[in-house]
C-alpha cells in the first residue's frame, strides 16, 4: 500500500481498537447492547479457520489436568479475540486493505481480566500460506481469515472470531471526552505540531498548536497526533508505548464520564467496526460486565526478543529473534498456570525464519 496515498491516517487504528475493550472495562454494557445494530455483523468462513491439532489436544489436556489437580475449583476459560485496525478511507473493513494494527485480546471469563497483546505490524512471519512477509499482509492478502490463520499458526493460539475498526472516530472520541491529560516532552513537541499541520491540511480544519512542554489537556486532534510520534528515541516502539499511555487517560477519564458523554463515544465509533460476533456473542463476551480490567498490555514480539533489519525487498522488518520463545513468553503471559512447548509448527517456522533473515542481522 501506497503510504503517501493515505497521509496521515496510516498509524491512527491501534487507540481505536482498544477503545473497544475501553468499553467493556468501564461498563457501558448497556449503550452496546442498544448500539450493536450500528455495527456491520460479518459471519465467518469458519471452515476457513485452521487451528493447530496440536494445540487442541494441549488445551483439552491443560483442562482435563487442571479439573484433576483443582477439583473444587472451576479451570480458567479463556476466549481470544483478534482485534484489527485498518486504514480505510472508504469505509472497507475487508480484504484488500492492510492492518496497520494487529491486537489479540485475551479474556479470563472466570476473573474477567483482559490481556492486550499487539503484533507490531512489522513482524516477519509466515502470513499462514507458507509464504513470510510483514504480518500485517496477511489481511490484505485474506481479510480476517487470513490474518485469524496467521496469528493461529505463528503463535499457537485459537482465535475464531475477530473485530475490525476503521480509523474514523478517534479525535471525535477524545473530544467527546473533553480530551485528555498527558505528560508532553520538549522533544515531542515539533514532531506533534508537524502532524497536526497534515492532519488540518488534508482535512481542511484548524488546529491548535501545543506550544509548551508538561502535563496538559490535549483535545482530539492533538492527541491523535501524539499517538503518532515516531522520530524521537524509541522510534515505532515508542509510539506504541505513547498510543498505551493514551489508551490509559481515555479509560481514566471515561471512568468519570456521564452516560451522555460516553453515548457520543461510542457513536463515534460503532460505524466504523466490523465484526463476527453477533449480539448474543457480545453478551456472552461481557458477562459480568462490571467486573472487567486490563491488567496486561505488552508488544510481540517481546522486548530482547526482536531485532529490526532490512529483509531484501520486503523493507524494514521486526524480527522475531527466537519466535519459540517469544510464543513461551507469550502463553505465560496469557495462561499463567500453564507450562508451555511451543508446537512443533511453530519450531519449524522459527527455523524457516533463521534462515530467511540470518544474513540481515549479521
Amino acid at each position: 500500500m501506497d503510504k503517501r496515498k493515505h497521509g496521515f491516517l496510516g498509524n491512527i487504528p491501534l487507540l481505536i481498537v482498544e477503545i473497544v475493550v475501553l468499553f467493556i472495562a468501564v461498563g457501558v454494557m448497556v449503550l452496546v447492547i442498544t448500539m450493536t445494530e450500528e455495527v456491520n455483523h460479518r459471519a465467518i468462513n469458519e471452515e476457513k479457520i485452521r487451528i493447530n491439532d496440536e494445540i487442541i489436544r494441549k488445551k483439552t489436556d491443560e483442562t482435563q489436568k487442571t479439573k484433576v489437580k483443582e477439583k473444587e475449583e472451576e479451570p480458567a476459560s479463556y476466549r481470544n479475540i483478534a482485534l484489527f485496525g485498518v486504514d480505510a478511507r472508504d469505509g472497507e473493513l475487508g480484504r484488500g486493505t492492510r492492518s496497520d494494527t494487529i491486537m489479540i485480546a485475551s479474556i479470563n471469563q472466570n476473573t474477567q481480566e483482559i490481556k492486550l497483546i499487539s503484533v507490531f505490524r512489522d513482524t516477519y512471519l509466515n502470513l499462514s500460506n507458507d509464504t513470510y512477509n510483514k504480518c500485517n499482509s496477511a489481511y490484505a492478502q485474506g481479510g480476517p481469515e487470513q490474518a485469524i490463520n496467521m496469528l493461529n499458526m505463528n503463535l499457537d493460539l485459537d482465535i475464531t472470531d475477530y473485530i475490525t475498526i476503521g480509523f474514523s472516530g478517534l479525535m471525535d472520541a477524545v473530544d467527546a471526552l473533553g480530551g485528555i491529560e498527558m505528560e508532553i516532552t520538549e522533544a515531542e513537541i515539533s514532531h506533534l505540531n508537524n502532524y497536526q499541520l497534515c492532519m488540518a491540511e488534508e482535512l481542511g480544519v484548524d488546529y491548535t498548536p501545543v506550544e509548551k512542554s508538561g502535563r496538559q489537556l490535549l483535545n482530539g486532534m492533538q492527541a491523535t497526533a501524539y499517538c503518532r510520534i515516531r522520530y524521537t528515541k524509541g522510534d515505532d516502539f515508542r509510539r506504541a508505548q505513547r498510543q498505551r499511555e493514551v489508551l490509559a487517560a481515555m479509560m481514566e477519564k471515561a471512568n468519570g464520564a456521564s452516560i451522555g458523554t460516553l453515548t457520543d463515544m461510542v457513536n463515534a465509533v460503532l460505524p466504523q467496526v466490523e465484526t463476527s460476533l453477533d449480539v448474543n456473542e457480545i453478551l456472552s463476551v461481557l458477562g459480568n460486565v462490571t467486573g472487567y480490567r486490563v491488567t496486561e498490555s505488552d508488544g510481540f514480539p517481546f522486548e530482547g526478543g526482536r531485532a529490526g533489519a532490512n529483509v531484501g525487498s520486503k523493507g524494514s522488518c521486526v524480527i522475531p529473534v527466537d519466535l519459540e520463545e517469544n510464543v513461551r513468553q507469550l502463553h505465560q503471559v496469557l495462561y499463567p498456570e500453564e507450562r508451555y512447548a511451543p508446537s512443533r509448527q511453530v519450531q519449524k517456522i522459527c527455523e524457516e525464519i533463521r534462515e530467511q533473515t540470518g544474513e540481515y542481522l549479521q
